[in-house]
C-alpha cells in the first residue's frame, strides 16, 4: 500500500493522483488516520501545483460522500439550488428564492451562518423573531411542498471533511487557492441533493477574488466539478465593486429585501436578483435565460414572490408582521452620520473597507462562536456616481453598543473618494459560464 508520504510528493512534483487515492486520502483525514501536518503539506502542494477537473471532482465527491447527502426526490420537479461566493449587503437569496418559488420551481436551501463582515443568510433570517432555521426532515419537506420553499440550518453531519480542512486552510494560509475553494463549495452543493445548481461568483473590492481573472477560473472550476458529477450546473459573475442595495447588516438587508419584494427597493438589487433567479428558471425549466428573466420579474412585481416569502415566514414560525410592515425588525437604536466633506461625485466605494466598518458595529463575526447584533450595520444614502453636496449625509451607522461607533465612523472616511467627474456605471452582471 502507497504511503501518504508518497502521495505528497506525487503532488509536489505536478503529477496528478489518481481518483483511489483521492478518495482514501479524504476519507482518511476525516477519520483521523492521516495527521493534520501531512495533510498540511498537501494542502499547500495543490496551492503550489493545481488540480486537473478530473482530480478536483473526485475530491469534491469524495468530500460530499464524508457525511449525510440529503435525498430531494420526495419533492416534485426539478430543484435549483443557488450558492454566492459571498459580498457586502448580499441579501439576494432572501429575493430570489421566493421569486424563482413563485414561479413554479421548487427552492430546497441550507444555509448556514456568516463568518466576516455581516451575517449569512441563515443570520439574517434568524433576525426575524421566532423565525425557525431548524426542521426535522419531514417540516422541511412538507413546507417546501406548501409554499415552494423553505431555507433552513445546514445539517451537523453535512460534509465534515470539508468542516476539517476548512479549518486547516484558515491556519495554513491556503484558504485563497481556487481548488480548494471550488471543492469546498461544491462539496456542500451536492450533498445538499438539488438537481441543478447556479453559483453567484461575486467579483470586485467587495469579494472573496477580487480580480475578474480568478472569478473566472474559480466559476470554471466549480461549473466543471458539478457537470463532472452529473447535476448540471451554471455561474454568473456579478459585481461587488459596492455593496448590493443601499444595507449592510442583518436586519437592515432583511428590511430591503422585504421592500424589494414588495415593489420598491434599491436599482441593482432588482437587477441582480431578477438576472439569478432568470437562470434558476432557465435551469429548472428548461427555458432560455431571457424568458427565465421575464418570469422573474413578473412574480416580483406582481406580489408573488412577496407572498411566498410572508408564507415561508409564517410557516417556519417568524413574525409576519415584521414581514408586513419591516420598520418593526428591531435596527439598533444607536446612530452616528458620515457627512460629505465636498461637492462632487461618489467616484469610489471600497465595499470590502464598508463590510468591515459594519463588522466594527457588531453586524459580523470573528469567530463562530462571537455573538451577532442583529440590529447594527450600515444603511447608505449615496452609491457609486450619484451626486453630493458638502455636509449631505452619505450613510448611517447603527449599533447597540456606542464605544464602537467612533470607530466605526473614522473607518468609515476611508471607504469613498468624492471628485468631479461622474464616473461610468458599474456592469452588474458581468459573465455568464454554463
Amino acid at each position: 500500500m502507497e504511503r501518504f508520504a508518497d502521495i505528497i510528493v506525487k503532488k509536489k512534483e505536478g503529477l496528478a493522483l489518481e481518483e483511489e487515492e483521492i478518495r482514501a486520502m479524504i476519507q482518511d483525514y476525516a477519520t483521523g488516520k492521516i495527521p493534520d501536518y501531512q495533510m498540511s503539506a498537501m494542502l499547500m502542494a495543490i496551492c503550489f501545483q493545481g488540480m486537473t477537473d478530473r482530480e478536483l471532482t473526485a475530491m469534491t465527491m469524495a468530500m460530499r460522500d464524508s457525511g449525510d447527502v440529503v435525498d430531494l426526490s420526495r419533492i416534485p420537479g426539478i430543484k435549483v439550488d443557488k450558492h454566492s461566493t459571498g459580498g457586502v449587503g448580499d441579501k439576494a437569496t432572501l429575493i430570489v428564492g421566493p421569486m424563482v418559488a413563485a414561479c413554479g420551481v421548487p427552492v430546497a436551501k441550507m444555509s448556514g451562518r456568516g463568518l466576516g463582515f455581516t451575517g449569512g443568510t441563515r443570520d439574517k433570517l434568524e433576525s426575524i423573531p421566532g423565525f425557525r432555521m431548524e426542521l426535522s426532515g419531514g417540516e422541511f419537506f412538507q413546507a417546501i411542498q406548501k409554499n415552494g420553499i423553505s431555507i433552513i440550518g445546514q445539517t451537523g453531519n453535512l460534509v465534515p471533511a470539508d468542516k476539517l480542512l476548512y479549518a486547516l486552510r484558515d491556519v495554513t494560509g491556503t484558504v485563497d487557492s481556487i481548488p480548494l475553494i471550488a471543492a469546498s463549495v461544491m462539496s456542500k452543493k451536492l450533498a445538499a441533493g438539488s438537481d441543478k445548481i447556479l453559483l453567484d461568483v461575486t467579483t470586485g473590492s467587495g469579494a472573496f477574488i477580487k480580480e475578474l481573472s480568478g472569478s473566472r477560473e474559480l466559476a470554471r472550476r466549480m461549473v466543471a466539478i458539478g457537470n463532472g458529477a452529473g447535476r448540471e450546473t451554471a455561474a454568473m459573475i456579478t459585481s461587488m465593486e459596492e455593496p448590493l442595495g443601499l444595507a449592510v447588516g442583518n436586519c437592515l438587508e432583511v428590511k430591503e429585501a422585504i421592500e424589494t419584494l414588495q415593489g420598491g427597493g434599491p436599482e441593482d438589487v432588482k437587477v441582480v436578483c431578477t438576472a439569478l433567479a432568470g437562470m434558476m428558471l432557465s435551469l429548472g425549466k428548461d427555458i432560455s435565460y431571457e424568458e427565465g428573466k421575464e418570469q422573474a420579474q413578473k412574480a416580483l412585481e406582481s406580489g408573488a414572490a412577496y407572498d411566498r416569502f410572508h408564507a415561508m415566514v409564517e410557516t417556519q414560525g417568524g413574525d409576519t408582521a415584521c414581514i408586513e410592515n419591516p420598520e418593526r425588525l428591531a435596527i439598533a437604536e444607536i446612530s452616528g452620520e458620515l457627512r460629505a466633506e465636498e461637492d462632487g461625485y461618489i467616484t469610489t466605494m471600497d465595499a470590502e473597507k464598508i463590510g468591515m466598518a459594519a463588522g466594527l458595529l457588531g453586524a459580523g463575526r470573528e469567530t463562530k462562536d462571537s455573538e451577532i447584533d442583529a440590529g447594527a450595520g450600515i444603511l447608505m444614502k449615496k452609491k457609486l456616481g450619484e451626486p453630493v453636496r458638502a455636509g449631505e449625509s452619505i450613510a448611517v451607522l447603527y449599533t447597540s453598543e456606542p464605544e464602537r461607533l467612533d470607530g466605526a465612523l473614522s473607518h468609515m472616511k476611508t471607504c469613498y473618494t468624492v471628485g468631479r467627474r461622474k464616473p461610468e456605471p458599474l456592469k452588474l452582471v458581468v459573465d455568464i459560464i454554463r
